[in-house]
């Protein structure tokens, strides 16, 4: 930078030279001429002084600065250049206006004022002597400018302290408007940041500078510049070894980096970022084991659970590869108790001074890693840290992968091939409620992706994962309660899945067809929607998910909320109930509910047999009920 600097300066200092000569050999205007040559040389100095401390200035203000301190001196330069006119008729036809020198000689003062600002601000701490820095000329149509301006410049050039407060300053920036937002990133705001986040020193320097970063991202152009300067290699490193309290803030700053900008998600997880969360969502949560860090004196729970289900005839996988074959009520009981026991075994290890195995295991690139380097040298000591700390960073670790995981199949793959699944099945059960709340999130997010691929849905959701299991048996615990505010996201989770379940697998359809009574609109809504994924014609077992919804009470609730649900509902509702008609049209019940009514009802309702939705499906529907149902017994609306 400092050469840049000095290129910026070069040509300034030679434009003053040139006034201070031109000024010299001036015959008209001579006492002007002297005013503008001490104000320029006064200038010139301050500029030679600008070259020699060239390390220390920062770029951005220089920039604009010497640029409005090139434009003056060319003016003052043409304006002396008139006064050397020699000779009666050249003086004559040279028009010099009254207040040319007045003008020219007030913005040399700003000049001046702007360069020795310029130089004040961008000197170390020590040299300074608090002294109060004020606002150079150049800020007076936008103060706000220099604020930025001296914060980042405290930012480069100030004791631990003084960057503290500059972090702090500019997060309130940040956070009060989304203009100074962009200011600070314009104005090279985002590279200081980082550097007070990596090099420590100052946690509530680390801590603010993390939160700014955070703030800063708010659309996707900006979040692109945060990512070019760097933060992902950082933000990983302070998750890998920064105190946990920096950690939860960076877990945070990067939920906010992804939320703005998806296309950040894999960075992040190049740099193994997801890795650093999931450690963080296991600590205290489960016993550490994934397919990145398995110490060799305990089994997975994963080939324990195995073991004890090998010979279990409903463990049988379907004969469709995409089918996944879910525990009885016992089986989740060992499972469960399973869990508490490797949880409890973990911390009688940790009490006895079990040190972490150092055995190499292959990642996901095939390069080996230790366990030590894995769990980070944050793993040290977290344990003594106070439990509203330890909330927080789970908190901000499950935000984190929900908004990491957000329509990107290589993180979900990278979220499920790792111990998370499981623990987001334990901390929905047990974890405080921001942490409940962003597991459920995180597991929605994760299988919205695994209902579009069938390689995710297979690996993550097979048959023999115990993580897919217990996560099942969390889902099916809410729907049941039916007065959780984790409802919804576990009604969209369960939907998703609808294609990995047996025919067999008939539980989870009751407690949705039950949602559909007399419930708010958005649940009742979530819950049509979640039971048409298992009905719908792509499912593979539509009949049995069909005969199913019937058997629970489906098709009266359907019909009330087709004549009755608000548009929102009513529009999947008969959707729902056109695919049980094309199914199953020769049910009893269909028949006994007057099905064939309700479809020709809508068949009459413009809003509803126009619906692209609806359209294709009504007709064949109607059809296939009238097929197999007597008319005989039919009314009419």
């Amino acid at each position: 930078m400092a050469a840049i600097v000095k290129e910026i300066l070069a040509r300034p200092i030679q434009l003053a030279d040139h006034v201070t000569k031109a000024a010299d050999e001036a015959q008209s205007f001579r006492q002007d001429c002297m005013e503008l040559k001490a104000k320029t040389e006064k200038l010139a100095g301050l500029l030679r002084q600008a070259a020699r401390a060239s390390n220390d200035l920062y770029e951005r203000p220089t920039r604009r600065i010497i640029d409005d301190t090139e434009q003056v001196l060319d003016k003052a330069l043409s304006l002396v250049i008139k006064c050397r006119a020699n000779g009666i008729m050249k003086r004559l036809f040279t028009i010099i206006p009254a207040t040319a020198f007045r003008k020219t000689s007030l913005q040399l003062e700003n000049s001046i004022g702007d360069v020795s600002w310029l130089l004040r601000v961008s000197a170390p701490s020590d040299d300074r002597d608090d002294e109060y820095l004020g606002l150079p000329p150049i800020a007076a149509n936008e103060p706000i400018l220099c604020l930025i301006w001296e914060q980042v410049a405290k930012l480069y050039t100030g004791s631990l302290e003084e960057r503290s407060d500059a972090a702090v300053s500019l997060v309130s920036l940040a956070r009060d408007n989304d203009r100074y937002g962009k200011l600070i990133i314009e104005e090279g705001g985002v590279p200081p940041l980082l550097r007070v986040v990596k090099e420590g020193g100052n946690k509530e320097g680390q801590e603010s500078a993390a939160r700014a970063i955070g703030l800063l991202g708010r659309d996707s152009e900006s979040v692109e510049q945060i990512v070019n300067s760097g933060v992902c290699p950082v933000f990983a490193k302070i998750l890998k070894d920064g105190h946990m309290k920096i950690q939860a803030v960076v877990a945070w700053a990067v939920s906010e980096l992804a939320e703005h900008h998806p296309k950040c998600q894999d960075p992040f997880a190049q740099n193994n970022v997801i890795r650093m969360l999931v450690s963080h969502l296991a600590f205290e949560t489960i016993q550490e084991h994934s397919k990145y860090a398995i110490t060799k004196q305990s089994m997975s729970l994963h080939s324990i659970v195995m073991a004890n289900n090998s010979n279990r005839p409903d463990m049988v996988e379907h004969n469709s590869s995409s089918q996944v074959a879910h525990p009885a009520s016992g089986n989740h009981q060992s499972m469960h108790n399973l869990v508490q026991t490797m949880a409890k075994n973990k911390a009688h290890n940790a009490a006895s001074g079990a040190g972490h195995n150092h055995h190499h295991h292959p990642n996901a690139h095939g390069n080996a890693k230790s366990n030590h380097q894995l769990s980070g040298a944050s793993l040290k000591g977290r344990e003594y840290e106070d439990p509203a700390t330890k909330a927080e960073m789970k908190a901000m670790a499950a935000r984190a992968l929900w908004k990491l995981a957000k329509g990107n199949v290589t993180v979900c793959h990278s979220i499920t091939e790792s111990r998370a699944l499981l623990c987001f099945a334990v901390l929905i059960e047990k974890g405080p409620e921001d942490v409940k709340r962003y597991s459920a999130y995180a597991l929605m997010e994760i299988t919205a992706v695994a209902e579009k691929n069938s390689d995710l849905r297979r690996n993550a959701f097979k048959p023999t994962s115990p993580a897919a299991k217990a996560v099942l048996e969390q889902l099916l615990r809410i729907i049941e309660k039916a007065d959780d505010e984790l409802l919804i996201p576990c009604i969209q989770s369960v939907g998703n899945l609808a294609r990995t379940f047996r025919a067999t697998e008939t539980r989870l359809i009751e407690p949705l067809v039950k949602l559909l009574d007399e419930r708010e609109p958005e649940v009742s809504y979530e819950a049509v929607n979640a039971l048409n994924k298992f009905a719908c014609t792509e499912n593979f077992l539509h009949v049995y998910h069909c005969k199913a919804i019937i058997d629970a009470g489906g098709a009266r609730h359907l019909i009330q909320l087709v004549y009755f649900g608000e548009q929102m509902v009513q529009i999947p509702s008969l959707v729902l109930l056109c695919y049980i008609a094309l199914h199953i049209p020769d049910s009893e019940t269909l028949a006994q509910e007057e099905v064939l009514i309700v479809l020709e009802w809508s068949t009459k309702q413009a809003h509803l047999a126009n619906e692209p939705s609806i359209e294709p499906l009504l007709p064949e529907a109607k059809s296939r009920l009238e097929l197999y149902q007597s008319r005989g017994s039919r009314g009419f609306y």
